[in-house]
């Protein structure tokens, strides 16, 4: 799935690209990509309508248009979205299809259909339930050890609640607690103040990371930026997808295991469950 730095680099691409671009009209492929309002509703709001801007909150991508109407999209597993020059061939799986008025097409495909568009006049509707933005400048390091201590269980999933914390996901989990020599499944209430400060820092440092890289594409995955390029981060990552391979520290086995029906990569000796044992 794609994770917040992997929607953050789709969102810088599509600034650039659609800014201004005018909505001629819109082809729903498949209903079902369409949370709300009804398929046939969603494209008769969006004809005629400009594209003011683009943001994102946690993984959710955020088209502000004109007439104070908002188009969110959620990626999910497999959910992509291109912008096509005038003649070029469909994209394969294309589930919805933007016309713009200039002729090109913003088109979103999306294999598994897990992805879902709604469109709304008050995004909170939907964004309002999420927690914050594990980027924003209002989660300062002390807002996040204050989030992480009013939460009980263990450490990763609580990092992957989006209600809790919005835009972190498998690999970027994986990759901030190894920084820092935390267990996923190292309990919270045993975490000290200066644990979580150094998490949150590991956090925002690998968050930026991968942005810098433009996003980690899985050999399995099919993360691709607005030109169907692949992101750059994957040979940056210390923990994830290297299961048998010698953990960049100390130089032990790296494992995989399951925590909370998710993936997980780690080493077993510099992130023991009792306690961190990483300088």
């Amino acid at each position: 799935m794609p994770e917040l730095p992997e929607v953050e680099t789709l969102v810088r691409d599509l600034r650039g690209l659609i800014f201004g671009a005018v909505v001629a009209r819109v082809q729903v492929s498949w209903a079902g990509a369409v949370a709300v309002p009804s398929a046939r509703r969603f494209a008769a709001g969006l004809k005629g309508r400009r594209f003011m801007a683009v943001s994102r909150h946690g993984k959710f991508l955020q088209f502000d248009l004109d007439g104070s109407h908002y188009l969110l999209v959620h990626l999910r597993m497999s959910g992509h979205l291109a912008v096509l020059p005038p003649g070029a061939e469909p994209v394969l799986y294309t589930r919805v299809t933007f016309h713009l008025a200039d002729g090109r097409r913003l088109a979103f495909s999306d294999p598994r259909k897990f992805g879902r568009l709604w469109l709304v006049d008050q995004p909170d509707l939907v964004l309002g339930k999420l927690g914050p933005d594990a980027l924003a400048d209002d989660l300062t390091e002390a807002a996040f050890v204050r989030l992480i201590q009013a939460h009980r269980g263990a450490i990763k999933p609580l990092l992957l609640r989006q209600e809790v914390l919005a835009g972190l996901g498998n690999i970027y989990t994986d990759e901030a607690l190894f920084r820092v020599g935390i267990h996923p499944l190292r309990r919270i209430d045993t975490l000290s103040e200066v644990d979580l400060r150094r998490l949150y820092g590991a956090m925002r440092e690998v968050l930026e990371q991968a942005i810098a890289n433009r996003g980690t594409t899985l050999p399995d995955a099919r993360f691709r930026d607005a030109w169907g390029n692949r992101g750059d981060n994957l040979g940056h990552l210390s923990v994830g997808r290297r299961k048998g391979q010698a953990c960049p520290r100390c130089g032990a086995p790296l494992e995989r295991t399951v925590v909370g029906g998710r993936g997980t990569y780690s080493c077993p000796a510099c992130q023991r469950q009792a306690a961190s044992n990483c300088d």
